[in-house]
């Protein structure tokens, strides 16, 4: 049979194409079939944004962070919400990138060539004759992974998209009016005094049946859900990981010492005296000539006779710092003179006087006096820092080889992570408790979403694999695998019944609370005389809260003012409730001309950017974007 397919291969695959042509014509060709299938998570304009086109835009993002700050908080860059922002910007720069191509706003050549020349790094590679260096061009662009063709469509891209928004951006406008009447109403401060009804004050008053508790608990499931949750066991490759196997040879450690000694032992020091000259940056020719005739003629008298070097620096040296004791610096190291003095001062013998030497102070006539050589420490004082730097130097250099052989493992025996630790000598760590998030406090690679999140893919849970290597750092690899799994679910109230005694006091009390305010609030209003208990007078604004939950000014501000004293109400949920009396407007105090200028730019960019973003909204719905993945939950809003 198969020889007989081989004999009339053209025959069979004929065969094949009227079998396979016609089923696509019926049911059409997937678009995912020649991409891979990467699910679309975006579309704009009719176009898709995949999974596949949002991991390598956020790993390009995720790069040029840690580029830019290599210190960097991994889990932040990995974060649900830190991809999501990635999502956002690939879906707004595709909107630009629509509305340049059909808006034509095309970028001519001249353009392009006074943006390319309006950057530092361009314009360096002039020659004195104008023209370009057309190789140092080549290389710039290379650097950045590009040909002078690629770095210029790129530029001719950025210049196009950015039209689209710096239209609006730099027509934006606020008058002194405008800009006043909305400052002065962000900006107005209220007098007012406050009552709070606390939720702590009413617990007492609170009683609690075992009816109450079941009735609570099958109204609020929701409040009684413990997330799933693995027990996992985990291996770390790091550069300790890989010091940690590296033995030294003796012989190293003791060359590693005689290369190093010098700089091990500190910096050599010496001691000089000197007469200085001193010239003017901007003196004449002429008195530069005359300076050097004099420092020549005390030259030839100080090598006459050394032995007066300090007597004849006291009377001619112009130096005010040294000249009273003889000339003497003192002890100095390399790095804390003027070069040409130090560069003179290092290469004499001890007594040695040197030619003159000229710096931006004037000429100096240097004599050596004293040499301090570093105290060279012991082989033995050094060994331990000695071991530790040659350690991590040699785990640098091995770290992508044994990188290597830890992904390889973990990969191709994925019922165990047993052999790379024994191969390695890691350690297998344990958790429990381990859900998709971070937990608050979280500290290495449990702090990594990524790593989380490979946990809990479906082939590692229900096969008990092995994740593949996570990279959760610089120099920092992780693998795990679950042992144990428990989907999330609802605590019998057997197991909640504390939990749900608490959570029911806690809205009792609190409901009392807010009761008990909007009772006052009502006898208030009929009759303000009566309005006792409230705190001092205090002024508020958005920017002076004076200690005040936000709700309070917020309700303190938006309370209508056409007959104050004013009395709101204001529920503060679990914190109970409060009553809020306005009793007057206080005007802000008046800006100087200067501040006022600042404040009118900063209102017209904020003026700016809401016209452009509800701009960019109007694209959006132009444009009919759809962004299909959903957006994360805050870890404190899931949390409440």
């Amino acid at each position: 049979m198969l020889e007989s397919i081989r004999k009339h291969t053209k025959w069979v695959m004929g065969l094949l194409f009227l079998l396979i042509i016609p089923s696509f014509i019926l049911v059409g060709i997937d678009r995912n079939y020649f991409s891979g299938g990467s699910p679309v998570v975006a579309r704009v304009d009719g176009k898709d944004i995949t999974q596949t086109d949002w991991d390598n835009a956020h790993r390009v993002e995720s790069d040029r962070m840690r580029a830019q700050s290599p210190g960097i908080d991994a889990k932040l860059l990995d974060s649900p919400q830190a991809r999501y922002a990635t999502l956002e910007r690939l879906v707004r720069d595709r909107v630009l990138q629509v509305a340049a191509q059909k808006m034509h706003m095309l970028t001519s050549d001249a353009r392009l060539a006074r943006e390319l020349q309006s950057i530092p790094q361009i314009a360096a590679l002039k020659r004195p004759d104008g023209t370009l260096d057309a190789e140092a061009y080549r290389a710039l662009a290379a650097s950045q992974g590009l040909t002078p063709e690629g770095l210029e469509a790129r530029m001719r891209h950025d210049i196009s998209v950015s039209q689209v928004m710096g239209s609006v951006l730099s027509s934006a406008f606020a008058g002194p009016a405008q800009a006043k009447l909305a400052l002065d109403a962000i900006f107005q401060r209220r007098e007012i005094q406050v009552e709070r009804f606390s939720p702590a004050a009413f617990v007492s008053k609170v009683t609690v049946t075992d009816a109450d508790l079941e009735a609570y608990y099958k109204a609020h499931p929701a409040k009684f859900q413990q997330a799933e949750q693995a027990s996992v066991e985990y291996v770390v490759l790091d550069l300790n990981a890989v010091k940690a196997g590296i033995s030294l040879n003796e012989d190293d450690v003791r060359t590693y010492y005689k290369e190093n000694l010098s700089r091990l032992s500190g910096k050599e020091e010496r001691r000089a005296s000197h007469i200085l000259i001193s010239v003017p940056k901007d003196a004449s020719a002429a008195e530069r000539e005359k300076a050097q005739a004099k420092a020549e003629e005390l030259l030839a008298e100080v090598r006459k006779a050394p032995g007066r070097f300090a007597e004849i620096a006291k009377k001619e040296s112009q130096d005010p710092g040294s000249a009273a004791s003889g000339g003497d610096l003192g002890f100095f190291a390399r790095g804390s003179m003027v070069k040409p003095f130090e560069d003179a001062a290092f290469s004499l013998k001890k007594g040695e006087i040197s030619d003159l030497v000229k710096s931006d102070f004037g000429y100096h006539i240097i004599m050596l006096t004293d040499i301090k050589a570093p105290r060279q420490p012991s082989f033995e004082e050094l060994r331990p820092s000695l071991e530790a730097e040659l350690k991590q130097q040699q785990a640098q250099r091995k770290f992508a080889e044994v990188a290597e052989t830890f992904t390889n493992m973990v990969y191709e025996q994925p019922d165990s992570l047993q052999p790379v630790a024994d191969k390695l000598k890691l350690k297998i760590r344990t958790a429990t408790g381990v859900t998709r998030m971070p937990a608050p406090g979280a500290e290495g690679a449990l702090a990594s979403a990524r790593f989380l999140e490979a946990l809990f893919q479906p082939d590692t849970l229900q096969n008990k694999r092995n994740t593949e290597a996570i990279e959760i750092g610089n120099s920092a690899m992780v693998a795990g695998r679950v042992t144990a799994y428990q989907p999330a679910m609802t605590l019998p109230l057997e197991k909640a019944r504390e939990q749900a005694r608490s959570l029911y006091v806690a809205d009792k009390s609190a409901e009392l609370a807010r009761q008990e305010g909007q009772t006052k609030l009502a006898a208030w209003k009929a009759n303000p005389d009566s309005a006792s208990g409230l705190s001092a007078a205090l002024t508020v604004a958005r920017d002076r809260l004076q200690d005040q939950p936000r709700a309070v000014v917020d309700a303190a501000l938006q309370a209508p003012t056409d007959k104050l004293p004013a009395l709101v109400g204001v529920d503060l949920a679990g914190q109970g409730y409060a009553v809020v009396k306005v009793n007057r407007i206080v005007p802000r105090d008046a800006a100087d001309a200067a501040a006022a200028r600042v404040e009118r730019q900063q209102y017209l960019q904020l003026w700016a950017s809401a016209e452009a973003q509800a701009y960019y909204e109007l694209l959006k719905q132009r444009f009919k974007v759809q962004i299909k993945a959903p957006r994360p939950v805050a870890q404190s809003e899931s949390q409440g």
